[in-house]
């Protein structure tokens, strides 16, 4: 059977794209990498996706409009983001969750506490595996085929069009010839050489959370043939996650979220950032740059009893002792140094009365290098904790350009039959930093598209 439309992945965006081509009538074919168990890519690990209303809308509180999710956005990539294509996503991000939800995804109520996003992201009942289950279900019932272990090794550019894609599959390769084709196959963080290649011998030390299965061949083999390319290969979207993590697929759960109550130091027990700078849905993706730079790419994250409850649980307990000098040996930190650093960071410490987790407080230090601008109170109750921070990747920003109409293009003009979706065009919106919940944001909104996209121009070709 001949397909009008062969999406190339199998995450959020490559389901959202199957999906809409479907629903416009064309016959699609997913192509897979991963095995049926571990389908999903990197949405396997969501949790949510931001969200644009002007009123309360389904498990979303009061109002999240265009301008304020665009400043946040804005303030995270510090002004690297393509203004047009970010207000399309955001903008067209406000009729996705009733489309989601006819598709089968269901959303908890609002939440509520430290992740302080009850007005800005809608939470997935059952995560991100639970969203891709409900979208499989929902492509089958349409009639798209997925083949599993199907690993695309490359599309033959002809001119302005995509002539044919090679993959491999049950041992043998085959050849296609599709009108269409999406390709929603992840960036290429799961490639370590390219990684280091990128980064440098640091990047030997990172950990991957996501799919081991993103390793940028496609992105590589369309790059080589000239079309055009986005942003940075060092700019990714990198977590301090546990250091005990695994090197591959740890997912969300590996992910600390101490930090803000915390004070971080490295190897040589000095603190080398403000901890407090935001609330954590807005600055937790810079903590994986920032313990990247630092001494063999590790940090520790230190807190006190008061603290311990204060955000989400880790999947590893913490080291604890009764005084900072044994936690300080336990994780084999130098004890002067960092008593010293805990002894100045208490001293410049005031009145804490203001404390308040949930939000902004404007409890902080006077007179310290770096200054802890927000919740600054003394580690001063035993008994004390103790993580180990590693940097954990979650997808990389180099990526494919594209236009309002995800349609990709090379140097000399638009390619009449590709389009992308999620994190292989992400770059574009992304240039740095991370907003919590728009990547799915990205992938869903951009998958619609090109889906759409892929299928009007399979009928046109007929």
């Amino acid at each position: 059977m001949a397909h009008d439309v062969v999406i190339i992945g199998g995450g959020n965006a490559a389901l959202c794209a199957a999906i809409s081509a479907a629903e416009a009538g064309a016959t699609v074919l997913i192509l897979e990498s991963a095995p049926r168990d571990y389908r999903g890519g990197n949405s396997r690990h969501t949790r949510n996706f931001r969200c644009m209303h002007h009123e309360p809308l389904g498990p979303l509180e009061a109002r999240y409009d265009e301008e304020e999710y665009f400043a946040d956005l804005l303030k995270v990539t510090g002004g690297h983001t393509d203004e047009a294509l970010a207000r399309l996503a955001i903008r067209e991000s406000q009729n996705c969750l009733a489309w989601m939800q006819a598709h089968g995804v269901h959303f908890q109520p609002p939440l509520s506490g430290t992740l302080s996003l009850g007005r800005t992201n809608a939470f997935f009942m059952g995560g991100g595996k639970a969203l891709m289950n409900a979208y499989y279900r929902s492509a089958e019932r349409l009639g798209v085929e997925v083949r599993y272990d199907a690993t695309v090794t490359h599309l033959e550019r002809e001119g302005d069009r995509i002539a044919w894609l090679d993959y491999q599959h049950q041992q043998r390769s085959h050849r296609l010839h599709p009108r269409s084709i999406v390709v929603a196959s992840g960036g290429f963080q799961a490639d370590l050489d390219w990684l280091a290649r990128a980064w440098g011998p640091a990047a030997k030390n990172f950990l991957i959370r996501g799919t081991p299965y993103n390793r940028g061949v496609v992105l590589n083999d369309l790059l080589q043939q000239d079309m055009v390319s986005v942003g940075d290969p060092t700019q990714c979207h990198a977590v301090a996650i546990d250091g005990r993590a695994p090197q591959f697929d740890g997912g969300i759960v590996t992910r600390l979220d101490c930090v803000p109550f915390s004070i971080v130091v490295n190897q040589h027990g000095q603190r080398f950032y403000d901890e407090g700078e935001d609330v954590w849905p807005k600055r937790y993706a810079i903590w994986g740059r920032l313990v990247a730079a630092q001494p063999e790419q590790v940090a520790y994250a230190l807190i006190d009893s008061q603290s311990l409850e204060l955000f989400m649980p880790s999947v590893y307990p913490p080291e604890s002792a009764d005084t900072i000098a044994a936690l300080a040996q336990q994780l084999g930190l130098p004890v002067a140094a960092v008593l010293e650093t805990v002894q100045q960071f208490n001293a410049a410490c005031g009145d804490s009365s203001g404390f308040h987790p949930t939000e902004r407080d404007g409890v902080a230090t006077t007179a310290l290098d770096p200054a802890k601008t927000n919740w600054a109170r003394p580690l001063c109750k035993p008994p004390y904790y103790g993580y180990l921070l590693r940097p954990g990747v979650t997808f990389t920003y180099l990526g494919l350009q594209v236009d309002h109409n995800a349609q990709c293009r090379s140097t000399s003009g638009p390619i009449r039959n590709l389009w992308a979706a999620g994190e292989i065009m992400a770059g574009s919106l992304l240039g740095q930093g991370y907003l919590a919940g728009f990547g799915m944001t990205i992938g869903t909104v951009f998958g619609r598209i090109a889906g759409r996209e892929a299928a009007q121009y399979a009928h046109s070709a007929h």
